[in-house]
Formats: C-alpha cells, structure tokens, sequence
C-alpha cells in the first residue's frame, strides 16, 4: 500500500525527547500496550533514533535485549523473557527493509510466520509493509531542534527515508549509543491506522501520558 492511498490516521501523537534515553522511555510505554499481532512502521533518517525508540519498545514488551539495527541480516528476533515485565508476552520481530524493494521481495521473508506470537517493528517500512496487516502504527522520528514547527516536509512525509538516498555504513550494525550520536532534540510522530487503533491508546503512567500531545484527528 502506497502512502497516497493509506487510509487517514484516527489519531496523532506527539513528543519532543530531547536525550536518548527519553526516546527509549517513550518507546518503553508504548511498547507496554502492544500485543500480538500488531505491526509497527518506523520512519526516519539516519541517526534519528528508529533503533533507540525500538529498543524502548522491546524493554515496554519484556524481550530479550541487545536490539540493534537488522540492516544486514534484514530481520531479528528477540523472543519474550519469562522472567521479564511480561511473561508469555509476544516476541519482537525487528525488520530492516532499508534494501528491499516491492511487496515481492518484504512478503520473501515469510513475517506472517511470528505475525500471530510477535510484534513486527519494521524501519524504513513505510509504503512497503502496510498490506501486512488491517491496523498499524506509523511512527516517525525527525531530528532537529525540538522548538522547530514540523510542517508538512517533515511530518506526514518521507523525509530523510527515500530508499535511493546514498547509504551510510556507520550505522549498518550500530548500537543504540552509535545510532543516537548527540543529544540534539527529536520529534516524535504516532500514528494510529485501522480498527485495531481506531482509539487512543491508554499509555502507562502519568510522566509518560503527559509527554505526548495531540489525539483524535
């Protein structure tokens, strides 16, 4: 499904991290009310913190950790801990389709084979992986200064995720530290599509709730 033809968001959030460890949070929270079966579609340029905020969501749905980029092995699986914050909670499945090209070539690697026990995280997955599934959240992470207005170039588009864009093999396999080089602030863009989150999601607790803005559009 191309971007042009997607359905219209039911509702936007947003927030300002200004350190890594604020956009691991964010992902930590959200990460808390996913559940199997869902697919999450990561948006951003490089550097700008998919694998921090990815990280955050593995620790919110109680996985194994070490989550860093899949870009050369295209996908990895970090399987729920029994003895983590959600026991017999689904495992992440986290997918890089940086390289891939057309439906043919993501629908290769058979990800409806974790789709009923995982949570898909798929960077640089926008207008690629969205037939994968009737519901998705689109999130996209924007570096820049937190006091920048986002505009239509910088949210709602793909700046800085244009596959043909020359690639930079500092962050082939990087760690969350390598990936999220400084601390410059991010904008961080949720998008819920489909009847799964035809409704604001419910994020646990009250810094966390009140780190976002926005809601239904």
């Amino acid at each position: 499904m191309h971007p042009a033809s997607a359905p219209d968001a039911a509702w936007e959030l947003r927030a300002r991290p200004t350190t890594a460890e604020e956009t691991q949070a964010l992902g930590s929270a959200l990460g808390e009310v996913l559940r199997a079966g869902d697919l999450v579609v990561l948006t951003g340029g490089l550097g700008a913190g998919k694998t921090t905020f990815t990280q955050g969501l593995g620790a919110g749905l109680g996985v194994r950790g070490g989550v860093i980029s899949p870009t050369f092995v295209l996908v990895r699986i970090h399987p729920n801990l029994p003895s983590g914050p959600r026991p017999g909670g689904p495992d992440l499945v986290h997918v890089d389709a940086y390289r891939l090209e057309g439906e043919d070539e993501i629908d290769d690697l058979d990800l409806e084979n974790w789709a009923d026990t995982s949570v898909t995280v798929v960077e640089w997955g926008r207008g690629r992986v969205e037939h994968l599934a009737e519901s998705w959240l689109d999130i996209e992470l924007v570096r820049g200064p937190a006091g920048d207005p986002p505009g239509e170039t910088a949210v709602g588009s793909a700046v800085g995720a244009d596959p043909d864009v020359d690639f930079d093999p500092q962050f082939a396999d990087a760690s969350v530290d390598e990936e999220y080089d400084d601390d410059e602030p991010r904008l961080v863009v949720v998008r819920g599509f489909g009847p799964r989150w035809a409704e604001l999601p419910a994020l646990p607790g009250a810094e966390q709730a009140s780190a976002w803005t926005g809601g239904a559009r």
